[in-house]
């Protein structure tokens, strides 16, 4: 077990998914319910469920292209997406 590898994919994960819309979906449902714990397991497993299909992909990805073009590609969406999140809305 690479431990490094462990710690440091957890704290990736834990700080990117911070503030963003599943939790604010688990504190809606659990103000809305009298079983935290229900929410809790759902939500645990539902990131777990996404997180394993995002290794399975990047590993089928990572057997087929060359790991400096999937870090390219990876790079050009986050910049992709950072710029679209700082240009403008069109005003309908």
């Amino acid at each position: 077990m690479d431990w490094k590898l462990l710690g440091l994919s957890f704290v990736m994960v834990f700080v990117a998914e911070l503030g963003d819309k599943s939790q604010l979906a688990a504190i809606t449902l659990s103000g809305q319910c009298q079983n935290p714990k229900a929410i809790f397991w759902g939500s645990a497993a539902a990131l777990i469920f996404a997180s394993f299909l995002g290794v399975l992909i990047g590993e089928g990805f990572a057997q087929v292209l060359p790991t400096h073009l999937l870090k390219a590609a990876a790079a050009i969406g986050f910049a992709g997406m950072g710029l679209g999140l700082l240009w403008p809305e069109p005003k309908a």
